[in-house]
């Protein structure tokens, strides 16, 4: 015997107890001085009860027994005339071998010795699931029938699933009649693990088989395609944005002669005097910083006037720009 509800003991799903009416009570019987001829006399209505069944307490939950247990079932009742009780298994009568059934003028009692698989109405759990597919937000199950249906057609199955972060199980189909099904709406990032319960008449299984492999809900990979880039070339040949300006100083006072050149690769820069190279001249100091040249002429005397001349260089070309710088003596 494996589980029964109260409410499926009294109502007879499990076992069944069968009032009987008071029609069919004897009609009573005439007192041995009346004759047919005695007058009859005056007799008052017989009292009617309808028949009632008090259902113990202790069967108002779930009525569990062990495989080779004793069964021992008291049930009482009422009713005028005395109600006769009727005992009844998935609604054919009781085994006489292993049951035996004694009615009281108030009760009626149930014993069976050992109790067997076969008293049971629930089914046994469902023999294997599998985890067929996982993609996107969904899953696929397949499971194959209990070998025990519980003595009864089975009503269906009863899908459940449980992320691993929560571990609780939630219902996802009920009274499912197929053995495969397809589990929707998972969450991104959640590993869940699935059950599936056999149903009928009596309950669910009281075990279900889980998934040995977990589903895994990833997020779907984003593949970012970047355009072709076309490395621009920004190499171009020297050329003056900011030329020389023609200058007038006094002898004695440093001078300073400016201009601005763009180039790439960077250029070389060549000052000359008179188109003569300067370069390394104490006399002179050159600089140049981001494109910017400035050449300083430290205390110029009369021979130092003249045309100066500024020279960019490199692989891609030459440029230059020149300036006249006079230096008047101070009266």
């Amino acid at each position: 015997m494996e589980a029964a509800t109260a409410p499926e003991v009294a109502a007879g799903s499990k076992l069944k107890v069968k009032e009987a009416s008071p029609a069919d009570a004897e009609p009573p019987q005439a007192s041995p001085g009346q004759g047919a001829g005695s007058p009859t006399p005056q007799l008052l209505p017989p009292i009617e009860e309808h028949p009632k069944i008090w259902l113990p307490r202790a069967l108002r939950q779930t009525y569990i027994r062990k495989v080779g247990d004793t069964v021992n079932l008291l049930i009482p009742f009422q009713g005028k005339p005395k109600p006769q009780a009727i005992w009844t298994h998935d609604g054919c009568a009781l085994d006489t071998r292993r049951v035996s059934v004694r009615n009281g003028e108030q009760d009626s009692i149930l014993f069976i010795r050992e109790a067997q698989r076969a008293d049971s109405e629930r089914p046994g759990p469902p023999q294997s699931i599998k985890l067929v597919d996982v993609w996107g937000f969904s899953a696929t199950l397949e499971w194959t029938p209990p070998q025990d249906t519980g003595n009864t057609a089975l009503l269906g199955y009863t899908v459940q699933k449980a992320d691993t972060k929560s571990g609780l199980w939630f219902t996802v189909l009920e009274h499912y009649h197929r053995t495969s099904c397809i589990v929707s709406d998972l969450i991104i990032g959640n590993s869940y693990a699935f059950r599936v319960f056999a149903e009928n008449q009596c309950g669910l299984s009281e075990t279900a088989p889980i998934t040995t492999d977990l589903a895994h809900i990833q997020k779907a990979a984003t593949v970012y395609k970047t355009k072709g880039f076309a490395q621009r070339d920004f190499s171009e040949a020297p050329k003056f944005t900011q030329p020389l300006a023609d200058c007038t100083t006094v002898t004695g006072y440093n001078t300073q002669l400016f201009c601005c050149v763009r180039a790439s690769p960077r250029p070389k820069i060549i000052w000359l005097k008179n188109k003569m190279d300067i370069q390394g001249n104490p006399k002179y100091r050159a600089l140049t910083h981001l494109g910017i040249c400035s050449l300083e002429i430290r205390k110029p005397g009369p021979f130092d006037g003249g045309i100066y001349t500024c020279k960019a260089v490199n692989p891609l070309g030459e440029a230059s720009v020149d300036c006249r710088v006079d230096v008047k003596v101070p009266n």
